[in-house]
């Protein structure tokens, strides 16, 4: 049996019409977030600091950076499936949901103009470089 466009653009429609909104934009964003791994190096930094901890230096610098690669490629392949298919309600096929950082690293807030509360002292409380890895330091913590 061959579809033609016109049976594919209806189940594309059912199916988008039959997942809840709530579920398709969550996944729609999960995504996107899983998509853009390669870019925050989440995964790579996490795991070579947990085997930096665990195993110590010699360890992190082989196997941690090796597992850290893998972890990333696999977040990533998983994002652009959930982004093919975010109208097809599924559950979280990686665990954490959300974007994974390494243990000594918390997120703030990225720095605008709507969130700073010290601007007339000329500090702000955000990170100094938060597109470097490693620049961990803030004025106020």
């Amino acid at each position: 049996m061959r579809l033609g466009m016109k049976h594919l653009s209806l189940l594309v429609c059912i199916a988008a019409l039959s997942a809840g909104c709530a579920s398709a934009e969550r996944k729609l964003g999960r995504g996107l977030t899983n998509l853009s791994e390669p870019l925050r190096l989440g995964e790579m930094s996490r795991s070579y600091e947990q085997t930096y901890l665990w195993d110590g230096p010699d360890a992190a610098y082989g196997r941690g950076v090796i597992q850290g690669f893998n972890r990333t490629v696999g977040r990533t392949v998983v994002g652009a499936v959930e982004v093919l298919t975010f109208p097809i309600p599924s559950k979280p096929y990686i665990k954490p949901e959300g974007p994974v950082y390494p243990d000594t690293y918390k997120p703030g807030i990225l720095d605008s103009s709507s969130v700073r509360t010290d601007t007339s002292l000329g500090f702000d409380s955000t990170d100094v470089a938060p597109m470097f890895p490693g620049s961990r330091f803030k004025i106020f913590e």
